[in-house]
């Protein structure tokens, strides 16, 4: 049994990597601070013994022993990591330090969730791993994508200077259940305000590109990853190359949930990328990965999701149609 330790585990993707794990055989240990994440997301865990919930900022050192860690703190949407931009680079940048730190003492093989963001408004399409992206570093957004590219930075260093056995992956977007039900992404935005039947809200013509990958199907590229031995590190794209427009998107949703919303646009915001799609030919040759839940089945889930939870007033601030 491995122990297994878990930044950022009551969020989205962390409390279904978690799971996984746990479902998998091992001991976990999920940190949060719940700037985010919730306990909602760990229910379930709550009460096996093998599985330890501990309340902690990364951006101060954890002392603890563990075999292997996933690097997943971080706010990801840019509603929250816009909020307090300055705590937001403290937490990809201090964070990884002190993962970083606590994996040399302990030798623990260690994973760090990268994003597309690293590769800015893409002048290259679609996006391969050697591709150095275009990103504004004084922009609203830097924050994030300064901060993360700034963490694969140390995890690199780390493991020239260090030895650390490290893995990297570039999460594109990704979807599906236990999303925040208002963190300003278009899979969520969107559903919601379906389900509310208010107009959905669309930035620019709609006519950007984004390629949305399930959970579960991105769960499955951190696990193959970690698994490989310490000659493939990364970094490695993690997402869906089906890409499709903005306004495609919202289209789709409003005919799934049979709302009878409008679409409502508004201007794009600054340093918006114009377009996201991953070349993930790195991922099915060395990890024998590709997404395998398609579009309309991982919609399916998620608005069944954000469903259930209106309608059990989940979300005391949105009401349901």
């Amino acid at each position: 049994m491995k122990r297994v330790l878990v930044t950022g585990g009551a969020g989205f993707l962390g409390s279904h990597l978690c799971e996984r794990l746990m479902a998998e055989g091992n001991e976990v240990i999920c940190v949060d601070n719940f700037y985010t994440g919730t306990k909602d997301n760990l229910l379930a865990l709550m009460g096996n013994p093998y599985f330890e919930l501990i309340r902690h900022d990364v951006t101060f050192p954890l002392y603890i022993e563990v075999d292997e860690i996933y690097n997943l703190a971080c706010p990801a949407s840019p509603i929250h990591y816009q909020f307090d931009p300055v705590q937001t680079t403290k937490t990809s940048v201090h964070g990884a330090i002190n993962m970083l730190g606590l994996a040399k003492r302990t030798k623990a093989k260690i994973f760090q969730a990268s994003t597309s963001e690293v590769y800015g408004d893409p002048t290259v399409h679609p996006q391969p791993e050697d591709y150095r992206g275009n990103v504004n570093p004084i922009g609203p957004r830097a924050c994030y994508d300064e901060g993360k590219r700034c963490a694969e930075t140390l995890f690199f260093d780390y493991h020239r200077q260090h030895g650390a056995r490290i893995r990297v992956g570039r999460i594109f977007n990704t979807y599906g259940p236990r999303m925040h039900p208002d963190d300003g992404r278009v899979v969520s935005n969107f559903i919601v305000q379906a389900l509310q039947g208010r107009n959905i809200t669309i930035y620019g013509e709609g006519l950007q590109t984004r390629s949305f990958c399930f959970c579960s199907d991105t769960i499955d590229a951190f696990l193959r990853l970690m698994n490989q031995g310490d000659e493939v590190i990364g970094p490695i794209n993690i997402g869906n190359p089906h890409e499709m427009t903005i306004r495609a998107l919202a289209e789709k949703i409003i005919a799934m949930t049979g709302a009878k919303s409008k679409l409502v646009f508004q201007p794009l915001p600054q340093d918006d990328p114009l377009q996201r799609k991953p070349d993930i030919t790195k991922a099915r040759s060395l990890l024998g990965w590709e997404p395998r839940v398609e579009i309309d089945d991982g919609l399916g889930q998620t608005i069944a999701y954000f469903d259930a939870q209106l309608r059990a007033g989940k979300y005391s601030h949105l009401r349901h149609r």
